[in-house]
């Protein structure tokens, strides 16, 4: 398999997985909002989960970037996904608060109202 090769199915694992967190993300925000919740909820929790952690015993850098650039992607730009790069420039900037937030959204619905 040539880079070129290597560095598609990367990106293609990439935007598939950036698509699944960030349906994850805005589950989570649903259902902090909403109080709706179901396995649904847990699955995203577990997801997320494991990204953070992911996230940040790589050094808040996704380990799949380094597996893009050692495959020819460049530093320049988002290029480690199949993703236009103005989508995916502020995606820490974006989804870090937002995600923060959901999660003390569900803090603040499991304290005070339980899961009613």
């Amino acid at each position: 398999m040539t880079d070129a090769q290597r560095l598609t199915v990367v990106r293609t694992a990439h935007t598939v997985i950036y698509l699944v967190m960030a349906s994850a993300a805005f589950t989570l925000l649903y259902a902090g909002v909403s109080g709706k919740h179901g396995r649904w909820l847990w699955a995203a929790v577990m997801l997320m989960g494991v990204e953070i952690v992911v996230f940040v015993s790589s050094g808040m850098r996704c380990p799949l970037t380094a597996i893009a650039e050692r495959n020819g992607a460049t530093r320049t730009g988002v290029s480690d996904t199949l993703l236009p790069e103005r989508l995916t420039r502020h995606t820490l900037v974006f989804f870090g608060p937002l995600i923060a937030l959901a999660f003390a959204l569900l803090a603040a619905r499991l304290f005070w109202f339980g899961w009613r």
